[in-house]
């Protein structure tokens, strides 16, 4: 996923559910604050995350946005809905989200994790498929 496109994704949500703030923890969150994240970091189609205003509604982002969705179909990347209990992560990460707001977002706000903070529930989490990822965090 190229940084262009999570934008969209955060554009694309705040504009089918009427919330601007969204909280992005999956692996494309890295794109929060490297935009042009080392190839192995941006590999996922898929940006995880969820509206903090209303997490419920992360459901609505699955369906309407998700994997085989029409959205999908036409663009070859997805959101998918999450809840706030997804990612287990380290006490003050809320201030160090990074924020990604700009004109291709038409004003929403994507709140993304700081890169040590996604490593580090990269880390608990114990995917063999996050594994390799954790070492290609870039340096700061």
């Amino acid at each position: 996923m190229e940084r262009s496109e999570l934008e969209h994704i955060i554009r694309a949500a705040a504009a089918m559910l009427g919330i601007n703030e969204y909280i992005v923890v999956g692996s494309q969150s890295v794109l929060g604050a490297y935009p042009n994240a080392p190839d192995d970091l941006r590999v996922s189609m898929e940006a995880d995350l969820y509206p903090p205003s209303d997490p419920d509604k992360a459901d609505v982002l699955s369906v309407m946005m998700g994997e085989l969705s029409p959205f999908f179909d036409a663009f070859g990347i997805y959101a998918d809905g999450v809840s706030p209990e997804t990612a287990r992560l380290p006490d003050g990460w809320r201030e160090r989200l990074v924020k990604v707001q700009n004109e291709n977002t038409n004003g929403a706000i994507g709140w993304c994790l700081d890169p040590t903070d996604l490593a580090i529930a990269k880390h608990v989490a114990g995917r063999e498929k996050d594994i390799g990822s954790i070492g290609c965090v870039p340096d700061r």
